[in-house]
């Protein structure tokens, strides 16, 4: 089940043609995703490995899932874990994940759909493939993005938003050389279905061989652009750029991609909260005594139950 596309890009709505007065933003630094292992065992790229927070804000921590064919047997997902300070934006492209939580929410996401876990002052959550993806294996492929709350917002009750992937809304460049989907935010006038605390944008863009991107961006926002496969050329100098890797970009009014094979994206940014940071396992706070507070609540109870039932799927 891919990411949700369209037959003829050519009947969606177009981005306006580049304005050569604007600024094309430069690439500030490129970096290459370490692999590793994540949950029980599945495997993942740290796409932020390396990168100093203070280009990333609002964004903590982006995991890439896959792309792998599990046999048989062998799919894995996450135990119960807590979370609190921030929020974490679960995008499935292929495969299926199932998502249950302590508020009683859950659901399952496939073909573009995003579950948009808002912990808050605190939750436990568990994400696991399907009883039936474990029995006859298959491709699993996804994200996992932690975005900051600013501290007036770190501890609001917790909350849970299941978007499925045919509410994102679909653009393509003046030439139809991209389809581009919008989870969250606003790209040149065209909002995606997410609701944010923080303002960003968040934008899954496939790139056919030979075309251009050249994407509008708000200038007060960071901008990142990951592969998630593929070869091209990123920023205002088209850096050399393919799949595992992490463009973060300077001041500018354009994100610019040129694409040499077909090319997947994963395009952010956001205003950046400009807090202090307090950052350790599954908790985003902006201080040490926070942080501190947090393990407390935990491990007496106060972040919620696990329910004793499993949560009916979201069709």
């Amino acid at each position: 089940m891919p990411a949700i596309t369209v037959d003829d890009v050519l009947v969606l709505p177009r981005l306006p043609e580049h304005d050569p007065a604007t600024e094309v933003r430069p690439v500030r630094r490129l970096t290459t995703a370490p692999k590793g292992f994540e949950g029980e065992g599945f495997p993942v790229r740290r796409a932020f490995a390396g990168v100093p927070l203070t280009e990333l804000d609002p964004f903590i921590h982006l995991d890439q899932m896959g792309e792998v064919d599990y046999a048989p047997g062998e799919p894995k997902g996450t135990p119960w874990h807590p979370h609190r300070g921030f929020e974490t934006v679960t995008y499935m492209i292929d495969g299926i994940m199932d998502h249950q939580d302590s508020l009683g929410s859950g659901g399952s996401i496939a073909n573009s759909d995003t579950q948009w876990m808002t912990a808050g002052s605190g939750i436990l959550h568990i994400e696991t493939p399907p009883e039936h993806l474990v029995m006859s294996g298959g491709l699993f492929h996804g994200l996992q993005l932690w975005v900051n709350l600013p501290r007036a917002s770190k501890m609001i009750d917790p909350k849970y938003q299941d978007i499925r992937g045919s509410k994102a809304a679909l653009l393509t460049t003046p030439d139809g050389g991209a389809l581009i989907r919008v989870i969250a935010g606003e790209v040149a006038g065209h909002s995606g279905p997410g609701s944010t605390f923080t303002p960003i944008n968040l934008a899954h863009v496939t790139m056919q061989p030979g075309s251009r991107l050249d994407l509008p961006w708000q200038p007060d926002y960071n901008a990142l652009v990951y592969a998630l496969s593929g070869e091209g050329w990123v920023g205002a100098d088209l850096r050399p750029f393919h799949l595992g890797q992490l463009a973060t970009h300077g001041p500018g009014d354009t994100i610019r991609v040129e694409a040499k094979t077909e090319l997947d994206l994963f395009i952010m940014g956001g205003k950046p909260i400009r807090e202090p940071i307090a950052h350790y396992g599954p908790f985003v706070m902006n201080t040490q005594a926070e942080l501190k507070q947090a393990f407390e609540d935990f491990q007496k109870g106060r972040l919620g139950v696990i329910p004793a039932g499993r949560v009916p799927h979201t069709d």
